[in-house]
């Protein structure tokens, strides 16, 4: 995959050794403050994963990382990241390529939303060439306590849960319901304002989410899996996205 270059930025795989540690130290002060024994925030999926790295070309500073897996058959699916903390049954059972995107993070501090497009508008360059007809990760709200956003809980409950089709179900010991009533009052501005970047710019694609959250006490978050069909992304943003590419 040729990098993408968008004025002061490219996206681009991670080719070396030291591409993936940049990576990893970049996902340990994203994810965890940079504190902690380890110096970077890696697991066993890393080998497993390509890494798409959001350069600076000026500084060759990393700005942004995130790794993903295209999963062609059904039998990886339980080789993904969300699988150890949801049953993927369904979805594996969705005919078609899928692809796992994960450890979205960007530089504390970068405000830049041309970073976000580029990395999103590289993500798009992969979906379209594999033919993937899900597009899917786990989205972390700081903290493991629900209480905090419960409104964004209610908001994503009522109006974005996934359908019957590939929603996936509970296999984690620790989770969160969400609230399924679409009579509740709701701020939708306020509650949208307060969930994290990644996940708005998932739904702005269409994305839906699982009927529950799950409590990762390892990385104090509070997650729940989304995913988008790319035959549903409204076609104005899908213009957008693929201009970036061509």
């Amino acid at each position: 995959m040729k990098p993408i270059r968008r004025g002061r930025y490219q996206a681009r795989l991670a080719e070396t050794a030291d591409d993936l540690r940049a990576a990893l130290h970049l996902r340990q002060i994203a994810f965890r403050g940079g504190l902690g024994d380890r110096m970077e925030d890696a697991d066993c999926h890393d080998l497993d994963f390509a890494h798409m790295l959001v350069e600076d070309r000026a500084t060759d500073e990393l700005v942004c990382c995130y790794r993903f897996l295209l999963l062609d058959d059904e039998s990886k699916t339980e080789r993904s990241y969300a699988a150890r903390f949801y049953d993927l049954s369904a979805l594996a059972r969705l005919p078609g390529p899928k692809v796992e995107l994960g450890r979205f993070c960007s530089r504390p501090g970068l405000r830049d939303p041309d970073v976000l497009r580029l990395a999103w508008a590289a993500m798009t360059r992969f979906v379209d060439a594999r033919g993937a007809v899900l597009l899917f990760g786990c989205a972390s709200f700081p903290g493991a306590n629900p209480a905090p956003h419960e409104e964004s809980l209610a908001l994503l409950g009522a109006r974005h849960v996934a359908p019957d089709s590939w929603r996936p179900g509970e296999r984690a010991a620790d989770v969160v319901p969400l609230p399924r009533d679409d009579t509740r009052p709701t701020d939708e501005r306020s509650a949208m304002q307060k969930m994290p970047g990644l996940l708005r710019s998932y739904l702005q694609l269409g994305g839906r989410v699982s009927d529950h959250a799950v409590i990762d006490r390892d990385i104090d978050t509070l997650h729940v899996f989304i995913g988008v069909e790319p035959a549903l992304i409204p076609p104005a943003r899908k213009r957008l996205l693929r201009a970036l590419v061509d």
